[in-house]
């Protein structure tokens, strides 16, 4: 079996992390997989929205630090091309016009949260737990995690996760605003994919401008995202989704968007 499942059902793709022997540890075929997969869907116009899970009873343990091992001893500038590489991942995802959907069915630890934490909506099973887990291995982190744990959480709660190490439970997770809601484990499949399928059936082409939009509000200045907005409100003004609403609007229905 591949290190990536791919799955397209109801114009919504899902993405299954596959290696639950090893707690969906991080290979290069899968990452290189989900790169490939990511870049191809968010170019398909038959897909609306992604779902990205893990197979087993883990989403991502992170690295694979055994493979580390095998792999032997490596420069400077080889690690860090290599590594550079791989965060294209997380770059793909924050600026994937689709809309992402995290189901969280286990550990998510390491690069596993940070690549949890780069979806858009994150549901989280009630047995997940999560942690960074960098300081146990003597790493320092990777994967956007430290950017994306300091916008959710806050500077001082990102720094007492990656000083200390400590893991924490799905109900932690949901009180520090990383995940959206918490299901029963066994509802987490069908959950996402309700979710995921209310998304694909909604004006997908706005939802990706509000991608681009909130991307900007992380860092650029009230001018520029003021800028943007006023762009980006004006293009979704043209498109064959907004007729639509205003249509529905007047007869008193609901809009049936087409993504365009």
């Amino acid at each position: 079996m591949p290190d990536l499942i791919e799955t397209v059902a109801d114009g919504v793709a899902t993405l299954t992390l596959n290696r639950p022997d090893r707690l969906n540890a991080l290979s290069a075929d899968m990452l290189d997989r989900l790169h490939a997969a990511l870049t191809r869907y968010g170019a398909d116009a038959g897909v609306g929205a992604i779902i990205l899970t893990g197979a087993g009873r883990g989403f991502c343990a992170g690295g694979d630090v055994k493979g580390m091992a095998e792999r032997g001893d490596r420069g400077l500038e080889e690690r860090a091309e290599e590594l550079r590489g791989r965060h294209r991942i997380i770059a793909l995802m924050r600026g994937l016009p689709k809309v992402i959907v995290g189901a969280i069915n286990g550990p998510a630890f390491g690069a596993g949260l940070g690549i949890a934490l780069a979806t858009d909506l994150r549901l989280a099973a009630e047995s997940a737990r999560f942690g960074t887990a960098f300081a146990g291995v003597g790493f320092s982190g990777d994967f956007g995690g430290s950017y994306h744990l300091t916008k959710l959480a806050g500077p001082a709660r990102a720094r007492e996760l990656y000083l200390l190490g400590e893991p924490f439970d799905a109900a932690r997770a949901l009180e520090w605003g990383l995940v959206t809601k918490i299901v029963p484990d066994a509802a987490l499949a069908d959950e996402a994919m309700a979710l995921a399928r209310r998304l694909a059936a909604g004006p997908r082409l706005a939802y990706g401008y509000m991608k681009r939009n909130l991307l900007a509000a992380e860092s650029g200045t009230l001018a520029d995202v003021l800028e943007l907005e006023a762009f980006h409100q004006a293009r979704t003004a043209l498109t064959e989704d907004h007729r639509e609403a205003r249509q529905a609007f007047v007869e008193k229905r609901k809009p049936r968007f087409t993504g365009r």
